[in-house]
């Protein structure tokens, strides 16, 4: 039997890039999941038909996670199709990189709003599906919360308050059998890192060249952990922060 059998599983920002690698490795598992996207509702049917197309379960359900009306139908969605839920990744996020001089307020509150306001409205909102049996939270931070490379302020703090709700969160949700856990990865090549030109840029030659595994990473090095923190393979794990950077 497959590792996630009868669950249900939301992830958001799942349309494309890690997110929707995620979607399709829960479900190839036998989680049933919640698509979640914000602007591309093509994306978001496609990463459906493709698990569709694999025998799998699957719904696509748009919503800004940095909006708390869009979180409440969300959830809405999700009780109806599934009744319940098991797993939620939060996946969504935005970055953008900006000397000190060039930091304004929209950028600042665009990267708090959707990285870490939308991951406590979703969590938040999530609690009431929960049963009794508990489940699990995965947040998706970055290595940048570590690193901390030069014009990424914002991002680096986003990226940090996600390590720390997610250590305080084990910590509220434990009572109710909900383990909390974040993954950081490395630089990943996705659609929007390459879009936004980082993929070939000098940040991949640095990480190429200073990782042990001399390679940036890709999706499905991910989320192969995303199944491990979901599974009762990892029913002693809460509170906990991985790597995953190819040991950047």
């Amino acid at each position: 039997m497959a590792k996630l059998t009868g669950q249900v599983a939301i992830v958001t920002g799942a349309s494309k890039g890690l997110g929707a690698d995620m979607a399709k490795a829960l479900a190839a598992e036998g989680a049933s999941v919640v698509v979640n996207y914000a602007s591309s509702k093509e994306g978001a049917d496609r990463v459906v038909a493709e698990i569709a197309s694999k025998g799998g379960k699957a719904i696509a359900v748009q919503g800004d996670v940095s909006k708390s009306a869009d979180i409440k139908r969300l959830m809405a969605e999700t009780k109806k199709a599934y009744g319940k839920l098991n797993i939620l990744v939060n996946n969504a996020g935005v970055y953008e990189f900006a000397p000190l001089e060039a930091t304004t307020e929209e950028l600042f509150h665009r990267q708090f709003n959707i990285n870490v306001l939308g991951l406590l409205l979703t969590t938040r909102d999530a609690l009431p599906l929960f049963g009794p049996e508990g489940g699990c939270v995965i947040n998706i931070g970055s290595v940048v919360s570590t690193m901390l490379p030069p014009n990424s302020s914002i991002y680096s703090a986003t990226k940090a308050s996600v390590d720390a709700i997610t250590a305080v969160l084990s910590k509220e949700l434990g009572a109710r059998k909900i383990r909390v856990n974040s993954i950081s990865p490395g630089m990943i090549l996705t659609e929007g890192v390459i879009t936004q030109g980082i993929a070939e840029s000098d940040l991949r030659k640095f990480v190429e060249t200073t990782a042990p595994l001399a390679r940036v990473g890709k999706p499905d090095d991910i989320s192969p952990t995303v199944v491990y923190l979901a599974s009762s393979d990892s029913k002693y794990m809460t509170g906990e922060t991985v790597r995953i950077t190819g040991g950047l």
